[in-house]
């Protein structure tokens, strides 16, 4: 499936002047990856009338399938190692998959050409239908993207509006965009890998949830967390109505400041303690706004209680918050903030119950997938048997250590990076009990009986009145398929000790 190299013309298409009704015919563009969000970028090119060269480096069965799917649509396709090193000649437009990292051959060659290099986020935002393009409520952070972006998409249902989640999670973006049956608003999971290959993409309005260590393989060097903090707030440029964010993350308050927005945006906070005027938060067991009613200088108005919500999980009601403002700012009435919160469930390996037995309570929060989203688990429960480790990506657990050390009844540690863990807590919490567990064979037998194993010792250590928490801090990919498959093997593991 190779393609050779195109010889240039003189006058070749102008692709950042294009967009959904006109004619793409002329236009030779290059996607790299193609993953759910880069095949859908290829898809819609081609209906556009665009000449597409699709590479990617993953020889996957599912790869292979969707290239195959794509050459048949009328992609030409490139499938191999060394596929994505080079940019053929003769190229108008390069869209690239959220992997790629900025310094990539074909990247720098692009840039070096004068080439223009977009996200699918950002090739989506340039097929919006001109005449009544859906508004697009924007989220982000390190942690809580996926359930805050899915609360709003049940808000907005809720509200009566023909509402998608798309981006990061859901839809790609380019196929909502795209709908021959126009949405009346899209929710949109903007990952910072998504953000940085944006350009002109301007959110009606935007929520930076927080921003705390993660992808520092991703973004290395000395300015990494700037650099990846930089990316998350590109969301916010262009804001034509709020810019949402957490009052107590001073990071995502900054990176409002220093926004370019339309004039009349309005920056509102988000608390799980009183809310100042022009913010939500919580009082006593409420939800309420003092930003989007006449008379927030003297009242707030009540969204829900924290009884109508899944979790009462600090993180899950800070979600919460967030998601209703976004809704608030596009005009969504209390009742249906209420009722479409009321709704929602998350998806699985989110705090998720898989047990209580003996007065033990296991749970699943495998999605937890860096130190800021397991120090936000642990801080639901107390005491926590807390099982952890895999794949660090660069990140320190110092300071989850610090916080939740008191917390902790024992910590058991799986997976390459466990190292890491296991030395803060000998730092910060010497007397919490270290149990580490040796990696068996790969495969999903192995899976499954290196959580048989975690079980075994996590229950050993259990005392009545404990929970034992799957908040692993760090990717899965050294010994799991993914995060799911490890929150599955866990709670298979944890349903086989219950019975016997």
């Amino acid at each position: 499936m190779g393609l050779p190299s195109v010889s240039s013309g003189p006058d070749r298409p102008d692709a950042t002047t294009l967009g959904r009704t006109d004619s793409w015919e002329g236009v030779r563009a290059v996607v790299a990856g193609f993953g759910t969000s880069g095949a859908a970028a290829v898809d819609n090119l081609l209906h556009l009338g665009a000449s597409v060269h699709a590479v990617a480096e993953s020889v996957s069965p599912r790869i292979l399938e969707r290239a195959e799917l794509l050459e048949v649509l009328g992609a030409r396709i490139e499938v191999h190692e060394g596929a994505t090193a080079t940019l053929p000649e003769g190229v108008d437009v390069l869209v690239v998959s959220p992997g790629f990292r900025p310094d990539a051959p074909i990247i720098a060659a692009a840039r070096e050409r004068g080439i223009p290099v977009w996200g699918e986020v950002e090739l989506a935002w340039r097929l919006r239908d001109p005449e009544s393009p859906a508004p697009w409520l924007c989220v982000t952070g390190t942690n809580g993207k996926t359930t805050t972006v899915q609360m709003l998409d049940s808000i907005l249902r809720a509200a009566g509006l023909r509402s998608v989640a798309a981006g990061n999670v859901g839809l790609p973006l380019t196929e909502a965009v795209m709908d021959p049956e126009p949405y009346d608003v899209i929710a949109v999971e903007l990952s910072s890998f998504q953000l940085h290959y944006t350009e002109t993409m301007a959110a009606e309005s935007a929520a930076v949830l927080n921003v705390a260590e993660d992808h520092l393989d991703w973004y290395a060097g000395p300015t990494g967390m700037d650099d990846y903090a930089r990316d998350k707030g590109r969301i916010y440029q262009g804001v034509a109505r709020a810019c949402v964010y957490n009052a107590a993350d001073p990071t995502t308050e900054r990176l409002v400041r220093e926004a370019d927005v339309v004039e009349g945006a309005r920056a509102i906070g988000f608390t799980l303690g009183t809310p100042g005027v022009g913010m939500l938060g919580v009082v006593e067991d409420i939800l309420v706004d003092r930003a989007f009613i006449e008379e927030r200088s003297t009242s707030a108005a009540e969204l829900c209680t924290l009884g109508d919500l899944a979790s009462t999980a600090p993180h899950f009601v800070a979600n919460a918050l967030a998601a209703a403002a976004l809704a608030r700012a596009h005009g969504i009435s209390q009742a249906a903030v209420r009722d479409g919160l009321r709704s929602f469930r998350p998806d699985g390996h989110r705090i998720a119950v898989v047990a209580d037995h003996d007065n033990v309570t296991w749970v699943d929060d495998s999605k937890a997938t860096n130190p800021h989203a397991a120090a936000s688990s642990l801080a639901a429960f107390e005491p926590v048997v807390w099982v952890a480790g895999g794949l660090a990506k660069g990140a320190a657990f110092e300071d989850l250590v610090r916080s939740a050390g008191s917390r902790l009844r024992a910590a058991v540690l799986i997976g390459r990076d466990r190292a890491v863990i296991a030395q803060a807590l000998s730092r910060h919490a010497p007397d919490v009990p270290v149990i580490e567990v040796e990696t068996p064979e790969t495969g999903p037998v192995g899976e499954l009986d290196l959580m048989r194993r975690v079980v075994a010792a996590a229950a050993e250590a259990a005392q009545p009145g404990d929970t034992v928490l799957l908040a692993p801090g760090c990717a899965s990919m050294d010994q799991f398929t993914d995060y799911a498959a490890r929150g599955d093997a866990f709670a298979t593991a944890v349903q086989d000790h219950v019975r016997g």
